[in-house]
């Protein structure tokens, strides 16, 4: 029996993933395993309804209606909604970017983000993810993950600039500092010139996002940044103790 509609469709959105952001027909044919009419015909649909957008090259990229329906899901959108005060009294403070992250599978999910004013190299969007080991929110998110996750992320450690810890017992020497002091650092390990601190956000006894922030140099600053992101990030967590209709999983 061959392939429905819907899983062919669902075969043509499931090929972008972060290294593919934006695919020709032709490769979405390929990465989805359709032929080349049957992918034409696939894409022209979910262009007219809005899951997919064109560029202006040509390729394909995933539509603002897909993003629109993933803020319904609940864990983001209560997660969102509890959040955004506090991420905008945080940047109203320290004028720096400032990130919300969950943990999807291996990897950090960005939910929201507010752009510094300094001029500082990220390479997050919100809906992107990256890797958790060379992130401030990755490495908090990864300190409180199941120990199978944390196991599976230390057989992935791929090294992204020259300060990336690939050495799976210096980062688990890592993990556990920030289990102990309450926050996690990195210095240059995603992007040169980009240093982050973030902390977990709690749902009770549940580590269910992490908060972060990412500036020029950490040195001179770093126990004021921590201080205004666990003052922040306390206050999202009493905010999402006090709305049940969010599951967290």
């Amino acid at each position: 029996m061959g392939a429905s509609v819907t899983s062919r469709a669902l075969a043509i959105l499931g090929a972008f993933d972060g290294e593919h952001r934006a695919l020709s027909l032709t490769d979405l044919a390929h990465r989805a395993g359709l032929p080349l009419a049957t992918a034409h015909r696939l894409v022209g649909e979910l262009h007219r309804w809005g899951a997919l957008a064109r560029e202006a090259n040509g390729d394909y990229v995933i539509g603002r209606r897909i993003w629109q329906l993933g803020l319904l899901a609940p864990v983001q959108s209560g997660l969102r909604q509890a959040a955004s005060p506090f991420l905008h009294d945080l940047y109203g403070t320290t004028l720096a970017t400032v990130h919300l992250a969950v943990r999807d599978g291996l990897e950090v999910l960005y939910v929201e983000r507010l752009a510094g004013h300094v001029s500082v190299p990220v390479v997050s969007r919100v809906g992107s993810r990256l890797p958790m080991h060379s992130t401030g929110v990755g490495k908090v998110l990864l300190a409180y993950a199941p120990e199978d996750v944390r196991m599976e992320a230390l057989k992935a450690l791929t090294r992204i600039t020259a300060y990336t810890i690939t050495q799976p017992a210096r980062l688990l020497e890592q993990l556990k500092r920030v289990r102990a002091e309450g926050y996690a650092t990195t210095g240059e390990e995603m992007s040169l010139g980009a240093c982050s601190v973030a902390v977990p956000v709690r749902n009770g006894d549940s580590v269910v996002a992490a908060l972060g922030m990412v500036v020029p140099d950490l040195r001179r600053q770093l126990p004021r940044l921590v201080s205004a992101l666990q003052v922040a990030a306390h206050g999202i967590g009493r905010t999402l103790a006090g709305a049940p209709s969010v599951q967290w999983k």
